[in-house]
Parts: structure tokens; sequence; C-alpha cells
């Protein structure tokens, strides 16, 4: 009975350090009453990878990373060492892939099982006959890029064609202060403003002498053009109009006349033997009238005593 405190403090210390170790290693992840297999696998850059960082299949969590090894003197200087369920069965071709772990920029490693690691049914190697990994085996690696890495890389791809740009840019500038263009265009530039100084000063002496006459003569056109339309609406246009078609009746009638040979005109112009005799009456006319004027004396008049003469 003497030993019976020290058995019970011993007890309770033995109960507190494994509590305390199941206790780690449950906060590490790391189930102890789980059976595991480990792998390892090398890298020549971790990028960022640490320990206790989660294993997934197919996004889902199988194992954890339980030590990292270094050694810098070689090019593949980081050995890792995992362990996974050990009810998982690893098919040669499984690849231990570095990937990226939420969008946080955590690191984690996924095993990529080859196409054929899978049944019909989707069921684990565990369940098919097929050969498996040696529990302790080394593991290709690869690194699969994540989503920041990727736009990264694009970034920097599209920061570097912009940078060459503006270098490029920067040069043509350099060329054109350098050498005489710049003096010409600047040349230039005076001309021009001295142009449209002389241009604006002629349009501001336009807008104050010509504009002012041009409204005027403007406005006073636009008076009589409404006193015409006045006029022109006061008129007795309907009586104008009948006036109108009356005297083109009359001019049709006269053409009318002038056409028929029943009519005076059209006797004169159709007949020719009115024609005939009106010629022979004018001739005769002509000749009376030059024997008046040539012999005057034959014919009787009256003279101033009152004789006659033959």
């Amino acid at each position: 009975m003497q030993y019976a405190r020290e058995i019970k403090v011993g007890a309770l210390a033995t109960i507190c350090l494994f509590l305390l170790f199941f206790g780690f290693n449950f906060l590490k992840g790391v189930n102890i009453f789980s059976p595991t297999n480990s792998y390892h696998g090398v890298f020549t850059n971790l990028h960022g990878l640490e320990e206790q960082a989660a294993v997934y299949i197919r996004g889902h969590k199988v194992g954890q990373v339980d030590r990292i090894h270094y050694d810098f003197t070689r090019d593949s200087a980081f050995t890792i060492d995992i362990s996974i369920n050990k009810d998982i069965a690893l098919t040669p071709g499984t690849q231990m892939a570095l990937v990226s772990d939420g969008l946080l920029g955590g690191m984690a490693i996924e095993l990529q099982l080859p196409s054929s690691s899978l049944g019909a049914e989707g069921a684990s190697l565990s369940e098919a006959n097929h050969s498996v990994i040696a529990h302790g085996s080394f593991l290709p690696t690869t690194f699969v890029p994540g989503l920041f890495d990727s736009l990264q890389g694009e970034l920097l791809a599209h920061v570097d064609e912009a940078v060459q740009d503006v270098d490029s840019l920067i040069a043509s500038l350099r060329s054109q202060m350098e050498g005489d263009h710049l003096k010409s265009t600047l040349t230039n530039v005076d001309r021009i403003s001295g142009d449209l100084s002389l241009v604006s000063s002629y349009l501001k002496r336009m807008m104050n002498n010509q504009v002012p006459r041009i409204v005027n003569n403007a406005d006073t056109a636009v008076a009589n053009l409404n006193t015409v339309v006045a006029d022109i609406k006061a008129a007795d246009l309907k009586a104008t109009v009948a006036r109108v078609d009356n005297a083109v009746d009359n001019v049709n009638g006269l053409i009318t006349d002038v056409r028929s040979q029943d009519g005076t005109l059209g006797q004169l112009i159709y007949n020719k033997s009115l024609y005939n005799h009106i010629d022979a009456t004018v001739v005769s006319a002509d000749s009376l009238l030059v024997d008046l004027k040539a012999h005057p004396k034959r014919y009787v008049h009256f003279s101033l005593f009152g004789k006659k003469d033959k």
C-alpha cells in the first residue's frame, strides 16, 4: 500500500503523455490508430510546400506529408515523405504532383493515378487484381502550376511585351528629339498657328462687318417676299385665270377661222384668185400713182382763178 500513490502518479503521467502524443498527432492530422503506407518523392522546388500538408487523390484527402529532407548540394534538393491510408494501393505509373491547395497559395500533393487504376465501377486498385507499388518506394514527381502561377506567367509575358513596346516608343521619341524632325515639326506648328490667327482675325472682321449687312439684306428679301405673297393672296386669281382662259379660247377661235377657208382670212390665205386680184389692184394703184406724179396736169383741178385745165 505504500507504493499505491506512486503507482497512481505514474499511471496518470502515462495517460497524460499518451493523450499529449495523441492530441499532437491529431492536430497534425495523423491518425495513430490507422495504419499507413509511406512513399517518397524528389523535387527541385517545393513552391512553399510544408510538412503536414495534405495528400489528395482525385480531390479526396488520403494522407499527409510527414517530413521534408533537403540537400542543397544536389539539383533535386528536396526529398519528401508522405503517408497514405494502407488500404489504398498505388499502381505503376502513379505520379506525385505538386499542386496548389486553395486560393491562399498553399501547396499540397496530388497522387495522379493512371487511367487503368479504376475499374468500371470506379473501385480502387485494392479491389482489382493488379500489381502495386511497394511500401517505401520513390514515385515520379511533377509540378502542376496553379491559377495564380498561370496568371503570373501570362501577366509577366504581357508586361514584358508592354515594356518592349515602351522601350521602342522611347527610342523613337529619342530619335525624334535628337534629329531635326522636332524642329521642323515645331516650325510647322508655329506656321499653322500663325495661319489660324490670320483666319481667325478675318472671320472676326467678317462677322463684325459683313454678316450684319447680309442679315439685313436677308431680312429685306424676306419682307419683300412676304409682300409678294400677300399681293398674290389678295389678287383675284380665279378671275385672272378665267380671263386667261377666255383669251385662249378667243385665240383658238381665231386660229380656227384662219384655218377655215370660209372666213375672210381663210379666203385671203387659201383663195389664189383673190390674191391675184388684190395683187393686180395694187399694181394698178402703183401705176396710177406713178402717172399722177409724172403728169399732174392731166387730172382735173381748180386753179386760183376758177378755170379748168384739161
